[in-house]
């Protein structure tokens, strides 16, 4: 019997491609203070009266041109990946998956560890690379549940890993797979875009430093080290060491912003159109803030990335797939256990 459980978070996905379902994930997901951090009568306002009307349609049009027969291949995957670190880790830790937004949910997944009597769980958010909007959300959800326990469950937060070798080992090996047989006169490393305010708001200094001056996310120091921009740089940084990528051939860029306020820079969509327009006619485009493929990857840079790559005078465009579940990426996570949790993980 297990006496411990570990606890896989994700983001989220609608339960089919149907404008409802697609409706409620948006509504729940946007609704969130840590998501859209504006006063709650604007963000109400925002969502009922703008971004649900108007996205909702288009929306389910973009999960439907990913969707697969085994339904989101978000949650899909992070199944498989659950599935054979449990295999792994074998029967004395009891290994969940839940998605912060819609289902499985976190709720179900921790009642789940009561029932077979685990109450120390241990918590890993597949972000690598920490914001509020995601990791402090994930976990915020998990306490929420758990104070409302009669007999609460002892919780085990592990962080972001943005740096940590067994993730960048396993995204350089997807990377090498495309580029042995493909050369590109650009890489872009594309990371989730937020707010810049979500920056700032991560600032330990006060303000002093994030977003202050051009070159503020290149190193990492006590002011910047929760700043999601900041870790991505790092991230990206690493990556190109691991595939001896050199610095003229590889940049940084954000995807997936949403509304007119300023989102942390550079652009992808823009980017991808000036390289185009400079006479760039291959590029290669890693996403390593996503674990596991989903919407932003397949949808937003496989199909409209490279379509506007195209349309702009590219020739291609090739994602390097996501970690998913392969081994290397379960082996790194076993690897981030071993050193960052209490779990009883054999050698």
């Amino acid at each position: 019997m297990a006496n411990n459980g570990l606890l896989l978070i994700n983001l989220g996905s609608p339960n089919s491609i149907h404008p409802s379902d697609v409706r409620k994930y948006l509504k729940e997901f946007l609704s969130d203070p840590r998501v859209i951090d504006i006063n709650p009568l604007s963000r109400w306002l925002l969502l009922n009266l703008i971004i649900l009307p108007f996205r909702t349609k288009k929306s389910a049009h973009a999960y439907s041109t990913i969707w697969t027969d085994k339904g989101s291949p978000l949650v899909q995957h992070t199944a498989e990946l659950a599935l054979k670190i449990q295999n792994k880790l074998g029967s004395s830790i009891k290994v969940n998956y839940a998605m912060r937004y819609q289902t499985p949910s976190i709720n179900k997944a921790i009642d789940d560890f009561q029932r077979h009597g685990i109450d120390h769980i241990t918590v890993l958010p597949l972000f690598p690379q920490y914001s509020s909007a995601a990791n402090g959300s994930a976990v915020e959800a998990v306490f929420q549940h758990v104070k409302h326990q009669w007999n609460t469950s002892n919780i085990e937060i592990l962080g972001e890993f943005y740096d940590h070798q067994g993730y960048i080992n396993a995204f350089a090996e997807n990377g090498k797979k495309i580029l042995k047989d493909f050369t590109p006169e650009r890489i872009i490393f594309s990371f989730h875009g937020l707010p810049e305010r979500h920056c700032i708001k991560s600032d330990e200094s006060g303000g002093k430093h994030c977003l202050q001056k051009d070159n503020c996310c290149e190193t990492i120091i006590a002011a910047n080290r929760r700043c999601y921009r900041a870790q991505c740089f790092k991230t990206a940084h690493e990556l190109a060491n691991a595939l001896s990528i050199p610095q003229q051939s590889w940049e940084i860029a954000f995807q997936s912003r949403l509304g007119r306020t300023p989102w942390i820079k550079p652009y992808f969509d823009e980017r991808i159109e000036i390289l185009a327009q400079q006479g760039v006619k291959n590029i290669v485009v890693f996403s390593p803030s996503f674990v596991a493929d989903c919407l932003e990857t397949l949808e937003e840079i496989a199909i409209r990335a490279k379509r506007d790559f195209i349309d702009a005078g590219g020739n291609d465009l090739k994602l390097i797939p996501s970690l998913n579940a392969n081994d290397l990426w379960v082996d790194g996570i076993i690897q981030i256990l071993r050193e960052r949790s209490k779990l009883p993980i054999k050698t």
